[in-house]
């Protein structure tokens, strides 16, 4: 890596939990590969005014050493304001993000921006930076006001920073109408996913189907898991993974006893899939999941096991034992894949989608982005 991007800001749509995704993944390896590299990772904001409601707390230590010897530290900004009374809110977070890397000592840091939130930072400090879309939230559902505040951010960032990355064919498609961007999927670690583990204790006996993930309205659909476990009543229904379902979401599945086991830490996903008779993954299939490449399909090809999918963007290329289906046949498709027994495969998944291939990628793209400044 260049001297520039021997320092690194991630502004991440993510905290650094135990359930890791696509940011964490890839900073973790950034810093075993490079002994020299220092980062700031940003996680989202405590807000202050729906925790007062809540009676939640801001964090104790805003800014801590999450590990790797103390190069790599956690931000939690707080928001003080709502976002309705304009741009004040988001500036707030900004400069918390500023003085948070002069304490660290951060010089000339890689701007790596996953959440919007923070484009003003691009121009505010000339830092070398870099956008990483990993899902389409243009097309999420919500308020005129918001939708106008994201479609601005959007807009500032693909005028300003130096690379655009994206991780899905959909996202390449509409964001590189306008300027070049790098495509860099999403991958799996094939080892840590194909190393037998024993089954958990939480997991229902079977059958059992599995979903693993985080649980969303606009991804999972609820009606069709609850009509699964109508029409299949000896088969245990599993989801596991952060919940941020509305209320009426979750009492809909509880009532159809429906397992929501929560999230679990990224080192015992791979035994919940390696146990699970079927995996499943009842996504509804709309713009927004068209922009998605879902982690999940690689964990699919790394385990082996037989896997039904509505014919959602990044299982419908999938080779077998993934099955795609409409979601009026989901059901029957279970059944059936059930019903066969389908045992585990044991042929390799396909070469360059581990997260080392990735993280190649993204390395290459970070000295590209350290050699020169935003304008």
């Amino acid at each position: 890596m260049t001297a520039v991007s021997q320092e690194l800001v991630v502004c991440s749509l993510e905290g650094w939990d135990d359930v890791w995704r696509r940011n964490q993944l890839i900073v973790d390896r950034l810093l075993r590969r490079h002994a020299g590299l220092r980062v700031l990772f940003v996680e989202p904001p405590h807000d202050l005014v729906s925790g007062l409601r809540h009676r939640r707390l801001p964090p104790r230590h805003r800014l801590r050493p999450i590990g790797h010897e103390g190069r790599l530290w956690a931000l939690t900004p707080v928001k003080p304001l709502p976002r309705a009374i304009g741009q004040a809110a988001d500036a707030a977070l900004c400069r918390q993000v500023r003085r948070a890397a002069r304490r660290l000592g951060l010089v000339a840091p890689v701007l790596w921006v996953n959440d919007l939130t923070y484009a003003p930072l691009v121009g505010a400090t000339g830092w070398p930076s870099l956008y990483d879309i990993t899902d389409d939230w243009l097309l999420e559902p919500v308020g005129a006001r918001e939708l106008a505040r994201r479609r601005r951010l959007d807009a500032r960032l693909l005028a300003e920073v130096g690379e655009v990355v994206v991780c899905s064919p959909a996202l390449a498609s509409s964001r590189g109408a306008t300027r070049p961007v790098t495509l860099i999927p999403n991958g799996v670690d094939v080892a840590h996913f194909r190393a037998p583990r024993p089954r958990p204790p939480d997991l229902p006996p079977g059958p059992v189907a599995v979903y693993v993930g985080t649980l969303h309205d606009e991804r999972i659909d609820v009606d069709l898991v609850v009509d699964l476990t109508a029409r299949l009543p000896d088969l245990a229904v599993v989801l596991v993974g952060p919940d941020a379902l509305s209320p009426a979401s979750r009492s809909h599945l509880d009532e159809a006893g429906v397992h929501r086991l929560g999230p679990r830490p990224y080192a015992d996903v791979p035994a919940y899939l390696q146990h699970a008779d079927l995996v499943i993954v009842p996504h509804r299939v709309t713009p927004f999941t068209e922009s998605l490449d879902p982690i999940k399909a690689y964990e699919c090809l790394a385990v082996g096991r037989p896997v039904v999918a509505t014919a959602v963007s990044g299982f419908r290329e999938l080779p077998k034992p993934v099955t795609t289906v409409a979601a009026d046949s989901f059901a029957d498709a279970v059944s059936a894949c059930i019903q066969r027994c389908v045992p585990v495969s044991r042929s390799a998944p396909p070469r360059g989608i581990d997260w080392e291939d990735r993280v190649d990628a993204f390395e290459t793209l970070m000295e590209r982005v350290g050699r020169t400044r935003s304008h």
